[in-house]
């Protein structure tokens, strides 16, 4: 089936491109994958508020990380099982469920009394989204034809730009006038109207051959990716590679996932085929998209406290501070596609991807008296790279995959893109806190033992201790102390997405070699 539409969607439209009930499909798909960006980048704008004892629930930053990563985590992990039950059961039905749970789960994280709650609420967030986002790109492979796909893949990445404006403007203006909680139940209404969208508009989208279930599989890839995820964060967080309660899971999530390649290659109907990844541009474009998300997840994690702790900012002034770069992924997207004809993926998304991890080097020039006009710039050049980049890469991974398996493809992708970004949380995050309170530390000679501890939790702590204690020089050697934090954590996250660019180029000058 899923083939027979993008055969009669060829036929009906190939003259005179996508018609208009095509146009109204991709805008719902768009808006269902808006919804669960935009969660992601209010929150980031909300992480101060979570901190504060009066305005939130005093949560502590490895409480913050968390209230990320759970949901991080369990997307990472459960999208390839929502890939799977999309490509058996029908891609409609799996993005109209995870629709529900996520409204249901963005209402109980909105009513959360406490940071474990919340972070457990964002997990059950996560599930949703799982369901939600391998449906979007395989749906999008149904309506529209191999010549029109590149297009409305563009289009559906660029969508990830409008929620890097919305979500920090919606939730900057909704922290100014309710409680964070609001944040979250801003998604009820956007999930509602893509689910009338969704029933009205879209194919069911399932093969004609429905394939089998593979419940060996599933479950040692969900296990096996949840262990080792969860090992990546705690380590990060702790900033101790050596504990058991890291290496446990370390050691023990590799060892299941690679039962669950021998396992894959010996079954008739493997739930998702490994041999995918001896295709130089499935395997590379997969890790540059990962790369690519490390940096960018761990940047909008310390630009949040950097635009309203170190400037002093409101949420509201740092969401407009931050549309520049939905601007530049929104033009970055598009952009990409007649480059792309022209010159290739690998040269363009190269090229792109060094332009990116410049900006994130560019952040050693971000001070407590940087001229907003240079921040805006880099925030621009940023999102062009991205947009760039990141839409090249993922019809790339999209195009090689068989009709009857883009749930499983498209799954990975996004797996790709959320393991990324839960390690580049982790792991810059970590560094971050840890890199402050060491350069924080010998400042703190004069302070009472229990204040000076307090102090080296967060730059927000030691404001708050400065207030209580009366000692205006504290809160400027703790904004000094994040500044240096945050510039040695942006040389690395530079490091890692730089990675990116050579990934890329070979992986796609092997291809052209074949």
């Amino acid at each position: 089936m899923v083939q027979q539409l993008a055969q009669g969607a060829s036929e009906r439209h190939g003259a005179r491109g996508p018609g208009a009930r095509q146009w109204l499909a991709l805008t719902v798909l768009v808006l269902a994958q808006l919804t669960v960006w935009l969660d992601n980048t209010i929150l980031n704008v909300a992480l101060k508020t979570l901190a504060s004892p009066d305005d939130g629930l005093a949560s502590t930053p490895n409480q913050l990380q968390w209230s990320i990563s759970s949901y991080t985590l369990i997307f990472a992990v459960m999208l390839f099982t929502g890939g799977v039950l999309g490509d058996r059961y029908g891609h409609r039905a799996l993005l109209m469920t995870g629709l529900v749970v996520f409204g249901g789960a963005s209402l109980w994280a909105g009513l959360s009394t406490s940071p474990t709650e919340l972070i457990v609420a964002r997990g059950a967030m996560g599930i949703g989204s799982a369901l939600i986002m391998p449906a979007t790109l395989s749906l999008i492979a149904a309506v529209f034809d191999e010549a029109r796909r590149p297009m409305a893949i563009a289009i559906w990445s660029g969508a990830s730009g409008l929620a890097i404006a919305a979500g920090p403007l919606v939730g900057g203006a909704l922290l100014e006038r309710f409680w964070w909680g609001s944040i979250f139940l801003v998604n009820l209404p956007l999930a509602g109207l893509a689910m009338v969208g969704a029933r009205l508009l879209l194919p069911v989208a399932r093969g004609e051959v429905k394939p089998r279930l593979d419940p060996v599989g599933v479950l040692l890839s969900t296990v096996g990716l949840l262990s080792l995820v969860y090992g990546l964060i705690e380590g990060g967080h702790r900033n101790d590679w050596t504990t058991p309660v890291v290496l446990g899971p370390l050691f023990g999530g590799l060892a299941v996932l690679v039962v669950f390649v021998l396992v894959e290659l010996r079954v008739p109907s493997p739930s998702f085929d490994v041999r995918l990844f001896r295709n130089s541009r499935f395997a590379g474009s997969s890790l540059a998209v990962m790369l690519t998300f490390f940096a960018l997840s761990g940047s909008m994690y310390y630009t949040a406290f950097y635009l309203q702790g170190t400037l002093s900012q409101t949420p509201f002034e740092a969401g407009l501070n931050l549309v520049p770069v939905a601007v530049g992924v929104l033009g970055g997207a598009p952009l990409s596609a007649p480059l792309v004809r022209r010159f290739g993926v690998g040269p363009v998304v190269a090229l792109a991807m060094v332009v990116s991890a410049a900006t994130f080097l560019a952040y050693v020039r971000f001070g407590a008296d940087t001229a907003m006009p240079w921040f805006w710039l880099v925030m621009l050049v940023q999102g062009l790279g991205m947009g760039a980049s990141v839409a090249p890469t993922t019809e790339a991974i999209m195009s090689v995959l068989p009709p009857e398996r883009t749930g499983a493809g498209a799954a990975v992708n996004n797996s790709m893109r959320q393991i990324g970004g839960v390690l580049g949380v982790a792991v810059l995050g970590s560094l971050l806190t840890n890199s402050y309170a060491s350069d924080l530390h010998p400042k703190l000679a004069d302070l009472p033992a229990p204040a000076a501890h307090a102090a080296e939790g967060s730059a927000e702590a030691a404001k708050a201790v400065a207030a209580q204690a009366h000692l205006p020089r504290l809160a400027d050697l703790a904004d000094q102390s994040f500044l240096h934090g945050m510039h040695l954590t942006s040389v690395v996250g530079a490091a890692v997405a730089a990675l990116g660019a050579p990934v890329i180029w070979l992986a796609f000058r092997r291809a052209r070699s074949r």
